[in-house]
């Protein structure tokens, strides 16, 4: 019979390293990755700080960048105020004047003239001489009428209310009283065309009418062989063929002094009056060339 084989013995020395070196490791596992973690937390701290840091200095340089703007905004706005008030207020002072002579050399005109007009009506002038005369009352006829202008310019200017007064008016009637005025001094034909049925309107009569009496006078001195009045419900327009205006001088028309035709005989206030009184009244008053004829219309 064979023996039985001995047993194998492991060496106690290498079973505790075996042993030992296992339960190191696994200690230490544990702990390399709750470092780790601590690192990664450690890292997106970082990372989130500065990220609200370049967030509130963003938000501190727009802060500041507006304020910094508003400031420069108030500051030349001010500096712009002042200067510009600076720079107006000769020009303010010189239009003062200017309306104070106008009236004043108005007012001092008036006497001279009436009496100019009256010595040359108590003049006898013979036959062969009467043409001078006539030319000289013709002229002091328009001397007065441009007085007059300057004085209600003037009145206007300083914020005169006179006229403004409302009252019921029949303006198809008071256009028909101004075509038999006007017809002598025009060689042509004015008719009148009413597009409504109304038989009054309620407005100030007295600068209304001085509003047609500046267009028809303006329309008998341009026209040629026709002026035409259209009365609607919303106002009154005067048309007339003869010198038409361009449509350049469509709004300068109604400048102070300023004459599309360089060749009338007119002051060129005529229009500028009647805008004034438009205005005073909240109407709108236009001028409508069409090459053909010239329209002034008159909005209430």
């Amino acid at each position: 019979m064979r023996p039985d084989p001995k047993p194998f013995n492991v060496p106690q020395t290498a079973q505790q390293t075996v042993n030992g070196g296992a339960g190191e490791n696994a200690q230490q596992a544990p702990t390399d990755l709750t470092e780790a973690n601590r690192q990664m937390t450690g890292e997106q701290e970082i990372r989130d700080y500065i990220r609200l840091d370049r967030e509130e200095g963003h938000t501190r340089l727009l802060v500041s960048l507006l304020t910094v703007g508003a400031v420069i905004e108030v500051a030349v706005f001010l500096v712009t105020l002042f200067a510009s008030r600076k720079i107006v207020e000769p020009v303010e002072d010189a239009y003062e004047k200017q309306k104070l002579f106008i009236a004043n050399a108005s007012h001092e005109l008036k006497t001279p003239l009436a009496i100019i007009q009256a010595n040359m009506e108590a003049l006898d002038v013979n036959a062969e001489n009467i043409k001078w005369k006539n030319n000289i009352e013709n002229e002091i006829d328009h001397a007065n009428k441009l007085v007059l202008n300057l004085l209600q310019l003037a009145r206007m200017d300083a914020g005169s209310n006179d006229g403004k007064k409302t009252e019921d008016v029949d303006l198809g009637l008071e256009i028909k009283k101004r075509i038999e005025m006007f017809s002598p001094k025009f060689d042509g034909k004015i008719s009148m065309q009413k597009q409504n049925n109304l038989d009054s309107y309620s407005l100030p009569k007295q600068d209304a009418l001085q509003i047609l009496d500046i267009l028809l006078d303006n329309a008998t001195k341009y026209g040629d062989k026709k002026i035409s009045i259209v009365l609607d419900g919303k106002g009154f327009e005067v048309a007339n063929d003869g010198t038409i205006v361009s449509a350049d001088d469509a709004e300068k028309i109604f400048d102070r002094f300023y004459q599309s035709d360089k060749t009338s005989d007119g002051s060129g206030l005529g229009l500028a009056i009647a805008k004034a009184l438009c205005l005073r009244n909240g109407w709108q008053i236009s001028c409508q060339p069409d090459g053909k004829k010239t329209k002034l219309r008159v909005d209430f």
